[in-house]
């Protein structure tokens, strides 16, 4: 069995208990192991690096020892999370005297032997869409939506190598191989404003608004994401005459193609019920009848 370790961070253990619950449920039905990290700290997103550069390193460095004396490669399905430690990752490969500097605050010696996974890279790289369409029992076709990807998960390109900075495309190819309508729009690295929700929340919700505002104008009725940040700011800041659209992390919807039972206690924690969807598309409906 393929093995990761595995850092939830702190918002999957918290507001995005959802993704958490999706991830863990879909990597056991992949038999993929997942195992948690002893002892993980929080990466310090979204504000330590404007604080303080050095203890915004170190923090993610520690994590990133234990997953180096854990021999195995770490998952993290969170974005922010994701972007913070492969900038540590990125920082303690730059110099040697940052390095130093680095190892000295985490206190660890670093070695090169482990890497930061994103969820979308495992799902696409590791599984790959081909063998995740032959495992779909449910076909998510007649849900159209449009992948959302945001700032975290692929700027500084340099940093998170991620597929392509500007236009990526995992995220929609996963998608469409669960039979859902992957919509192309413009705004799927679009910031929503999810640094701002509590300091500038008129700003956060211009920015959300306008996001679901294009996704309509491409015919999706859903967005999907792979950050816990995105998920519940634009969940909570659409605002509007339009009806809200319900926002699904990609870990969801690949259990709902998986016809994973678990997936029913999923929709009721999100502040826009989605279930009203799934019924319109037939998904609610196929759901029960398996």
């Amino acid at each position: 069995m393929t093995a990761y370790s595995y850092y939830p961070g702190c918002s999957l253990h918290s507001t995005g208990r959802e993704f958490d619950a999706s991830v863990t449920a879909v990597f056991r039905a992949l038999k993929i192991d997942l195992v948690e990290l002893e002892d993980w700290n929080c990466c310090g997103a979204s504000s330590a690096h404007s604080v303080d550069r050095d203890l915004s390193l170190a923090l993610p460095a520690r994590n990133l020892a234990l997953a180096q004396a854990a021999g195995r490669d770490v998952i993290m399905p969170c974005a922010a999370c994701y972007n913070r430690h492969r900038t540590a990752e990125h920082e303690l490969q730059s110099t040697a005297e940052r390095r130093r500097r680095i190892e000295a605050t985490a206190d660890f010696e670093y070695r090169p032997s482990v890497h930061v996974r994103a969820l979308i890279e495992v799902l696409y790289d590791t599984v790959g869409p081909q063998a995740l369409r032959e495992l779909v029992v449910r076909d998510l076709r007649g849900l159209p939506v449009v992948a959302y990807y945001g700032c975290l998960l692929v700027r500084p390109p340099q940093v998170t190598g991620f597929d392509h900075a500007e236009h990526p495309t995992k995220m929609g190819e996963l998608l469409g191989a669960l039979g859902a309508e992957a919509r192309p729009w413009g705004d799927a690295t679009e910031c929503c404003g999810g640094g701002l929700t509590l300091t500038q929340p008129n700003v956060a919700r211009r920015l959300v608004t306008r996001l679901a505002e294009r996704a309509r104008e491409a015919g999706a009725q859903a967005i999907v994401t792979s950050c816990p940040l995105c998920q519940v700011n634009l969940e909570m800041r659409q605002s509007g005459r339009a009806e809200r659209l319900p926002i699904f992390y990609i870990s969801e919807l690949v259990g709902l193609a998986l016809g994973l039972e678990e997936s029913k206690a999923w929709w009721r924690m999100h502040l826009i019920d989605p279930r009203p969807l799934l019924r319109g598309v037939g998904l609610m409906a196929r759901q029960a009848a398996g």
